[in-house]
């Protein structure tokens, strides 16, 4: 049954192949030669056995939705790589660097706004793929024909991120090492602000972000148990009772468990979590936020609810609580009735036209009666 080999390539490339030979294991870091869309490229074997089977399940490029069929959908590794293929490789790396800089030149002369990142040649030279970064789309048609006319070979100009950008070229971090994502970060997992303020860093960009520009990918590592951590402690500005009254938690720190309290009458103190927890249960509270009762309904509502029944069935002066309470208005009359009622008297009330007397040279007008 052929197994499935997880193949690295220039930069963070990596890709899953099949490899049939059951007697010929190949073993970690090994060169081989794999198939790929258009011809052959050249890469080392990163991962292999029931990892990249569960890799490669659990990846979008193999094609498959169970890691027992992954194989079928995957290309085959042809053949181990010999010493004049290393060879080759190697050359085509060396000379990377300089169509970099050239491809920026070009570039600069369309006056594209784009920022060259690297090169990388197809093992077989039938495809060299350059990586830009730009804020923005840029129109790079007529570039690629000029390149395609100079190196006689398929031209793919590829945009990448920022942080893609850095985890192709690599470099030294804050704490001192590679960069995570060069070495061995496989996934690069979104990273909010939100993390840092979980774990009570400094918001200043400077110190939480990284050689991308973008915020350290290592914040997500420990967030989880920052997180755990501080649900076994009160939050810092609430107040708790304890044995010596209320006092206010001003700090917690969870690396050593301790609690920073405040108050009024006894000054500041500072409690391991676990006498923290056993003063507050021998107080007989826990630690929350001192909340004050709610305001309770004023007396006289209270009362006169409570007596009104009592008060119908005395007789007639033992009874005035009625009189004290907001009796409900009666519904107000249907709107219809006084508007028609409104809209007649002001119709009545209406002078009537004034009327003209007619003139005499006015023929269409009948004369007086009784005038002949």
């Amino acid at each position: 049954m052929p197994s499935t080999v997880e193949v690295r390539f220039k930069g963070i490339r990596k890709g899953y192949y099949r490899w049939r030979d059951q007697e010929d294991t190949l073993r970690l870091r090994d060169p081989v030669i794999v198939e790929v869309d258009r011809g052959f490229d050249f890469g080392h074997i990163t991962s292999l056995g029931d990892l990249a089977e569960k890799k490669c399940g659990g990846c979008s490029g193999c094609g498959t939705e169970e890691p027992a069929t992954a194989t079928k959908g995957l290309k085959a590794i042809v053949r181990r790589a010999s010493e004049a293929d290393i060879l080759q490789a190697g050359d085509l790396r060396k000379g990377e660097d300089d169509i970099r800089r050239r491809v920026a030149e070009r570039a600069r002369r369309h006056e594209l706004d784009l920022k060259i990142s690297d090169a990388e040649w197809q093992w077989d030279r039938k495809k060299l793929t350059v990586y830009f970064t730009a804020e923005q789309r840029v129109d790079f048609r007529a570039l690629v024909r000029e390149l395609a006319a100079q190196y006689h070979t398929r031209i793919e100009l590829r945009q990448i991120g920022v942080r893609d950008e850095a985890a192709r070229l690599g470099g030294v971090g804050r704490c001192g090492r590679e960069y995570c994502c060069s070495t061995w970060l496989d996934e690069l997992n979104p990273v909010s602000l939100s993390l840092a303020k979980d774990q009570r860093l400094s918001l200043n960009p400077t110190q939480i972000s990284g050689g991308c520009g973008r915020l350290l990918c290592c914040l997500r590592y420990e967030h989880d148990f920052y997180v755990t951590q501080r649900k076994r402690f009160p939050k810092e500005g609430k107040t708790v009772h304890g044995t010596r009254g209320p006092e206010k938690v001003t700090a917690v720190d969870i690396f050593r468990e301790r609690v920073f309290l405040r108050s009024d009458e006894h000054g500041p103190r500072t409690l391991l979590l676990a006498e923290f927890t056993s003063e507050l249960e021998a107080a007989g509270t826990e630690p929350v936020v001192h909340l004050a009762p709610p305001h309770p309904p004023s007396e006289p509502s209270r009362s006169l609810k409570k007596t009104k029944p009592a008060q119908e069935n005395k007789p007639g002066p033992a009874a005035p609580a009625p009189e004290i309470s907001a009796a409900p208005e009666p519904p107000p009359p249907p709107p219809s009735e006084p508007k028609r009622r409104r809209r007649r008297k002001r119709r009545s009330r209406r002078p009537p036209p004034p009327t003209t007397p007619p003139t005499p040279n006015d023929e269409s007008t009948s004369p007086p009666p009784g005038e002949d």
